[in-house]
């Protein structure tokens, strides 16, 4: 049963993963030339990258809650930076794409790793019977 719970599990979570990066940045691949500065900037604004951050915030906490969290966070990390890597190498002429790729693993590992394990000691200490 747990086995089936993991995989199936995982294989959600990676899924809602990808589409969490195309629903909010997958869509976007414009950059803006200030007329004035004659600066670029983009692809994302930053509304795009915070409510990325915030879902993927929250399904690393949903996985944490009901999944390992050493299975939440190398499915989302892996999921997430496959996506964006891949979109970026295809998209990016300098080869800048790897090194905003590595950031984009480091980033995803490390926050991915507190939520969902910040999650499973919150449902722990919810789920333990006090001491009589």
């Amino acid at each position: 049963m747990t086995r089936t719970r993991n995989l199936l599990g995982g294989l959600i979570l990676a899924a809602a993963t990808v589409g969490t990066w195309w629903a909010w940045l997958g869509w976007d691949t414009g950059y803006t030339v200030n007329p004035e500065t004659g600066a670029t900037s983009g692809p994302y604004a930053p509304w795009q990258v915070a409510g990325c951050v915030l879902t993927l915030t929250l399904l690393a906490a949903v996985g944490g809650w009901w999944l390992s969290p050493w299975l939440v966070a190398p499915v989302m990390t892996a999921a997430f930076t496959l996506t964006w890597a891949t979109h970026a190498a295809s998209v990016d002429e300098t080869g800048l794409w790897a090194v905003g790729a590595v950031l984009v693993l480091v980033g995803m590992a490390a926050g991915t790793t507190v939520v969902s394990v910040g999650a499973r000691l919150i449902r722990r200490r919810r789920t333990r019977k006090p001491a009589s």
